[in-house]
């Protein structure tokens, strides 16, 4: 992959959606893909995490961060001196604040509104509700880009196959407006016309649950069923922003086995979801020089002769403790060497899905903030 690939990915886009297993460094690229986007190609850059963890606000030296956008000070995220070209903006979904939104552009009415706010099952409901953070988040991505305020917005999802959650969250929802498990909840208390094969479901349920308890859930339900066609309209919306062209998917991954089988489990639901994988970026790769024959050669001596090499180096300590030393040198190579050619055949695999691979190197410290991002953003762009 070459530094302009990687560049052109994100010059090209308005949404670039980050997702991966757990552990591989995820958050902290697409960190680092906003970061590089805002101090090259210029614009204004959002990161929006929808995972949990709050990493993202860590890495950026900020306090705290939540559902209203935070700019990053472009003093901060300077490169040698020279200001960005563009904003770097971050966020952290609150699913709770974007439910109430959600709500209250929904409500057919103020009186509807107040009504659901008010319900005291709306917060366990929508805590737990047809995965709402998911689907919320969905929400907020598409509000976001539809608000026309970002040129850029790379959002950091929870890991794969929670991700797959997250991407078919706006079906679930048109789907849960029509099932039958709603209409049996709600359809005897709209009407006190229903069937008589029906009563003993509902007979049974009061007895279990108590009729005041199944008559609060249908309540809501009720109430919530009135925005239903605006819930399945932005659902459809949604979807067309994840499948236009304006929108790529970036699978981060390690070469550990369990990661690759990850990602190709996640590569593998976007394509039978018609969804862009734009770029692979595969995390902690060994160095290419690993692949050198003349330096397996060396090491393969050296293993072979550690003993008479030893011997030549004269007075340096007992010949057999430093032939020992001279072992291990060679045979910790030769094993790197070995992982290091796997980790090539995995790339290679794994480059023929998306139009860009990237592979970023095991960096000796962890990254903790925005000067550790602006290192990785270098390796990137191979500086």
């Amino acid at each position: 992959m070459t530094d302009d690939t990687l560049t052109q990915l994100l010059a090209s886009k308005e949404v670039v959606v980050v997702c991966g297993p757990g552990g591989v460094g995820k958050t902290t690229v697409a960190a680092t893909a906003g970061l590089l986007a805002a101090q090259h190609l210029g614009g204004r850059v959002l990161v929006l995490t929808v995972d949990p963890a709050r990493r993202l606000a860590t890495a950026l030296g900020l306090g705290a961060i939540g559902n209203d956008e935070v700019q990053v000070d472009p003093a901060r995220i300077a490169v040698d001196g020279a200001m960005p070209r563009g904003e770097l903006w971050v966020a952290q979904l609150d699913t709770k604040q974007s439910w109430d939104a959600l709500i209250r552009m929904h409500a057919p009415d103020d009186t509807i509104r107040d009504q659901i706010l008010a319900n005291q099952l709306y917060e366990n409901i929508t805590g737990t509700f047809v995965q709402s953070h998911d689907y919320i988040a969905m929400e907020r991505l598409h509000e976001l880009h539809a608000s026309g305020r970002f040129d850029l917005i790379v959002v950091d999802t929870p890991p794969s196959r929670n991700a797959v959650d997250f991407l078919d969250a706006p079906d679930r929802m048109a789907e849960f407006f029509g099932s039958r498990l709603l209409r049996w909840l709600t359809v005897p208390y709209r009407s006190r016309l229903f069937t008589a094969a029906s009563r003993p479901f509902y007979n049974v349920a009061d007895r279990i649950l108590g009729q005041q308890f199944l008559r609060e859930i249908a309540d809501f339900f009720v109430l919530f069923q009135t925005m239903d066609e605006g819930f399945v309209a932005r659902a459809e919306e949604v979807q067309r922003t994840l499948r236009d062209r304006r929108t790529s998917f970036v699978v981060v991954s390690s070469l550990e086995p369990a990661s690759v089988a990850e990602c190709e489990f996640f590569i593998d639901a976007l394509g039978e979801r018609q969804l862009h994988l734009g770029a692979v970026i595969l995390n902690r790769v060994l160095p290419a020089w690993f692949g050198n024959t003349r330096a397996a050669s060396a090491a393969r001596r050296m293993l072979r002769e550690a003993d008479d090499l030893a011997a030549g180096l004269g007075d340096v300590g007992p010949a057999d403790l430093t032939a020992g030393v001279l072992r291990e040198i060679a045979e910790s190579y030769l094993n790197f060497a070995v992982v290091a050619t796997r980790q090539r055949e995995l790339r290679n695999v794994l480059g023929e899905h998306a139009d860009v691979v990237v592979s970023l190197p095991y960096l000796a410290d962890d990254i903790v903030d925005v000067d550790g991002l602006g290192r990785l953003a270098a390796t990137m762009r191979g500086t």
